[in-house]
């Protein structure tokens, strides 16, 4: 990724990176809905991701959205159960997605671990019902992990790099093991990829991010077509802008 290209926004703590991302996302979303009959938006789990979706929640002018026209999809999930509090789709759900008027058909969750599919079955129907779909992803939210992963593209993962816009991970070195995700060609299709980081954990992430070789980690080989944007905090931007 170009990370000289990319816009970094930069904000003193987590809750501020949240409040902002939340109204520069609705702002976008107002935007893109006056010329678009329908929106494509990938969410991201974690704890600033979901924080974003609460801070949508409480933010009055999300009431300007018609959210009945916008597309929601996840970039990976955890193949658990699908009451399972670990699942990215229901936090945002118990975050956002019960409290405004949306259209279910166009809320599109992963398939879940108590359904009758195993992980590698899961991922080959999950990723038939994203090509009948053949979504145009307007926007991608990404959280990343401490060692640089985005969605469940982890370090040294060779699969990630599938043609196929769904893979399934089967041993996440980060608990639980088994998810299913996006692929690199999938993120990359955006218009937009906007990254919300926050926390000391991430700095060294960050740092190569921003450096000379981004590329050796995940979040590296992922950017918008358009735009890409980077939300962090100061202490996740302590070691590249020493802030």
């Amino acid at each position: 990724m170009a990370t000289s290209k990319a816009i970094v926004n930069r904000f003193s703590d987590s809750a501020s990176v949240a409040e902002n991302t939340a109204q520069r996302l609705i702002d976008k979303l107002i935007e893109l809905l006056k010329s678009k009959d329908e929106v494509h938006l990938m969410l991201t789990g974690g704890t600033v991701g979901i924080a974003t979706l609460a801070a949508v929640r409480a933010n009055p002018s999300h009431e300007l959205v018609d959210f009945n026209r916008v597309h929601f999809w996840w970039g990976d999930e955890r193949f658990v159960a699908a009451a399972s509090s670990d699942r990215n789709a229901l936090q945002a759900r118990t975050s956002l997605l019960n409290f405004i008027k949306l259209d279910e058909s166009k809320v599109h969750e992963f398939p879940s671990s108590d359904g009758e599919l195993n992980l590698d079955a899961a991922a080959v129907e999950f990723n038939a019902v994203v090509s009948a779909i053949d979504p145009h992803f307007d926007l991608v939210l990404l959280g990343m992990g401490p060692d640089g992963h985005v969605a469940s593209l982890f370090p040294g993962k060779p699969e990630a790099k599938s043609q196929n816009w769904i893979i399934a991970e089967p041993d996440s070195p980060k608990p639980p093991q088994q998810r299913l995700s996006f692929s690199y060609s999938a993120l990359n299709s955006a218009d937009e990829v906007w990254f919300v980081v926050a926390g000391a954990d991430k700095q060294d992430a960050v740092a190569v991010a921003m450096g000379d070789e981004p590329t050796v980690l995940p979040v590296g080989n992922v950017h918008g077509t358009i735009r890409t944007q980077w939300f962090i905090d100061s202490t996740a931007g302590t070691k590249a802008f020493g802030c």
